[in-house]
């Protein structure tokens, strides 16, 4: 019943894969194909150079595009050509992700107090994911992206590379592969998602996988919204019938 009643779906980076298959627009065996085919290709290209991405929350003063803008300067002071220090991730208001080369990221974490940044901290992760660092990848992904077939989906699908829906298959194979160099807009997809009249009930919201982040995010975002919350384990799921 929630499945059938279910107005919309979205998943963050990667849980993009996810949310259209659950929409029946991907093939789980083809989606996890392509999931592969990326990671590995993200993985060389971050390989390439020394980056990483940095998770801050900032005051309401902070200027992030103008730290990013100093933080590059910082780098071509050290030599750095064509220096990468972007907003890779928009969490919810006055949290961000800053993606790029690990001395811009450095840069940022030493002057966090001028940038008016209340907590800064590395995130344990390889790579600049989101920015143009990535774009070794792009290339893979598209040419494994051709050779799958995609359908329209049959629940709304909201993208993170605009936060607005998929409209059509040569949409979704679009998106997708603009998604790795491109910001993932997770607030704003929030806004697109429980956006309606006032007075309004707002839907059941269920964060399916691992860990409860993602209901986190959203209780910033919209707490009406989040009151409808719910959290699905499919780890929990599978162990309880295996006992």
């Amino acid at each position: 019943q929630v499945v059938e009643s279910c107005v919309a779906a979205a998943g963050y980076s990667v849980g993009e894969f996810a949310a259209l298959v659950f929409a029946g627009a991907l093939g789980f065996a083809e989606a996890l194909y392509a999931v592969k085919v990326r990671a590995e290709a993200m993985q060389k290209a971050s390989e390439a150079v020394p980056s990483g991405m940095l998770s801050v929350i900032g005051r309401r003063e902070a200027n992030y595009k103008f730290a990013c803008l100093e933080a590059r300067k910082h780098c071509e002071s050290l030599g750095i050509e064509n220096p990468v220090c972007e907003i890779s991730n928009y969490l919810f208001p006055d949290s961000r992700v800053i993606a790029g080369h690990l001395q811009a990221l450095e840069f940022l974490q030493k002057n966090a107090r001028k940038y008016y940044f209340t907590r800064t901290s590395m995130l344990p992760v390889s790579g600049a994911f989101h920015t143009r660092l990535m774009e070794p990848a792009v290339e893979p992904l598209a040419e494994v992206l051709k050779s799958i077939e995609i359908q329209k989906p049959v629940v709304c699908v909201y993208s993170n590379v605009d936060g607005k829906k998929y409209m059509h298959a040569k949409h979704i194979k679009k998106l997708l592969v603009k998604q790795v160099v491109s910001p993932v807009l997770w607030e704003q997809t929030m806004h697109s998602v429980y956006e309606r009249k006032q007075g309004t009930e707002f839907p059941y919201t269920y964060e399916v996988g691992p860990g409860k982040q993602l209901g986190a995010i959203l209780k910033k975002c919209n707490v009406k919204a989040w009151k409808q919350y719910n959290h699905v384990d499919a780890l929990e799921d599978e162990e309880a019938e295996e006992t």
